[in-house]
């Protein structure tokens, strides 16, 4: 007699319900040796090849494993994940990217507004299936299966380009390199442009991860003062004299974590300045999709003489989406493919496919039109809620997912962040953002995750003490 199933499931789901239910009511225990393949046929009335499947299925999943010569046995169990697991995590350094761990491998069900992305019910995953769905039906050999030219899929290329075109960035499929994420792209620049020792400007704050990458390279970074229209270009200037940096690394068109945005008159003087002293600019322009109104870019201004931009699709589409790209000069992206290659060699054709499809079918303008006005009502929202308790924007941002807060009188962030993570709720504290260390009185809030009362009632609690 076939066992009970759940509507919609396949014979093969079928068995392995069978098999796996009978592993929970420990009727099978682990070490256990299963029915053979026959006489598993024999008992639930299913075909042998069925059974063969599932067994075969059920194996590669580790619930069970094969003894050649001998049969199928339950495998042992597991301990399960706990809290233990992650306290590690929680009690390491409040470093720069001490709010990204947590994020990844904090406790299932944790409240994140101090997070870099979008909530997964945002993003489009209908449009990920549908695209996904036509790479199945009309992709080929080459498209799921091979590594790719050195500079990654000449179509996406084409089209990155037409779309820096309308950033009034003058750039051909030549100079684009496609790259895993935008954070690979900003790690094979420095791999290629900088040594250790070399010295690199970043805005203060800036993204915290841009101090773990220059870290990792052996860069020493200085920090330059950011204002609510780019650096400050004073502080810029006596720091390029002083220091005779060899990049200068930054957003422009919406700022990590501060939300601002660059001006044209700030971008010129910017650029005079760095061609005066022979340095490079890195423009890292991964929210640029966010944008309600465009604002200026370096590269627009250099024309990509001296400005390397980089971009990725991980922040709209999905962070699993690893397809990112830089745009530079020509010689230097030969230079960055040759390393690319030395280092990881050209790949995920699928990824850049699947994102070349859903940029071209009209579907990817309209869910972006969806996120900008979901992230208006929700910057709104969260500006009002976050004053309510004391909680003040430096700026009030016009695109994008980040406020940059400063906390009321005396209150520490990092402390704040610490005391939040015994309630579940993982913060980005100031000073993870700054090189000087000067931002313990400051919190970056991401809008799209703060829709849960739990927030504002521990914030309120929590910074009176």
């Amino acid at each position: 007699m076939q066992p009970q199933h759940a509507p919609g499931s396949t014979k093969v789901e079928q068995v392995m319900a069978l098999i796996q239910g009978r592993i929970e009511r420990r009727a099978l225990a682990a070490g256990a040796r299963l029915p053979s393949v026959r006489a598993m046929a024999d008992s639930s009335g299913f075909s042998k090849s069925t059974v063969v499947e599932a067994y075969e299925r059920l194996a590669a999943r580790g619930t069970i494993h094969a003894r050649p010569g001998s049969g199928f046995y339950v495998a042992p169990v597991l301990a399960p994940f706990t809290i233990a697991d992650a306290e590690p995590e929680r009690e390491r350094e409040v470093d720069p990217i001490w709010a990204l761990r947590l994020s990844l491998n904090g406790r299932p069900g944790a409240l994140k507004p101090g997070s870099g992305w979008l909530p997964e019910s945002w993003l489009p995953q209908e449009l990920l299936r549908k695209g996904l769905r036509h790479l199945a039906r009309h992709g080929d050999g080459d498209t799921l299966l091979g590594y790719g030219s050195p500079l990654g899929l000449g179509s996406l290329r084409q089209l990155i380009a037409r779309r820096l075109a309308d950033q009034t960035i003058e750039t051909s499929p030549d100079q684009i390199l496609l790259t895993a994420s935008g954070t690979q792209a900003i790690d094979l620049v420095c791999r290629y442009l900088i040594a250790p020792g070399d010295v690199v400007l970043v805005d203060d704050p800036t993204y915290f991860n841009f101090h773990a990458l220059l870290r990792a390279h052996r860069a020493r970074v200085i920090g330059v003062p950011f204002t609510p229209q780019g650096p400050d270009v004073e502080a810029f200037a006596e720091a390029v004299t002083a220091h005779a940096p060899r990049l200068y690394i930054t957003n422009s068109a919406i700022h990590n974590p501060t939300g601002a945005t660059l001006s044209a008159q700030v971008a010129r003087r910017v650029l005079k300045i760095a061609e005066s002293a022979g340095m490079v600019l890195v423009e890292d322009d991964i929210f640029a999709d966010f944008e309600t109104t465009q604002a200026p870019r370096y590269a627009s201004f250099d024309g990509l003489e001296r400005v390397i931009r980089v971009g990725s699709f991980s922040k709209s589409l999905s962070g699993s989406l690893r397809v990112g790209h830089v745009a530079a000069r020509a010689d230097w992206i030969a230079g960055l493919a040759d390393l690319r290659m030395a280092t990881g060699m050209p790949g995920n054709t699928v990824g850049a496919n699947l994102v070349h499809q859903i940029l071209t079918d009209g579907s990817y303008r309209r869910h972006m039109e969806l996120i900008r006005a979901r992230l208006a009502d929700a910057r709104g929202n969260a500006i009002r809620r976050l004053k309510a308790i004391g909680l003040t924007p430096w700026i009030e941002p016009s695109a994008g997912i980040f406020l940059w807060c400063r906390l009321p009188e005396g209150v520490d962030a990092t402390v704040l962040a610490r005391r939040a993570l015994e309630e579940d709720i993982v913060l980005a504290p100031g000073n993870v953002f700054s090189s000087s260390q000067t931002a313990s009185g400051f919190m970056r809030f991401n809008v799209a995750m703060m829709d849960d009362p739990r927030i504002d009632v521990a914030l309120e609690r929590l910074c009176k003490g």
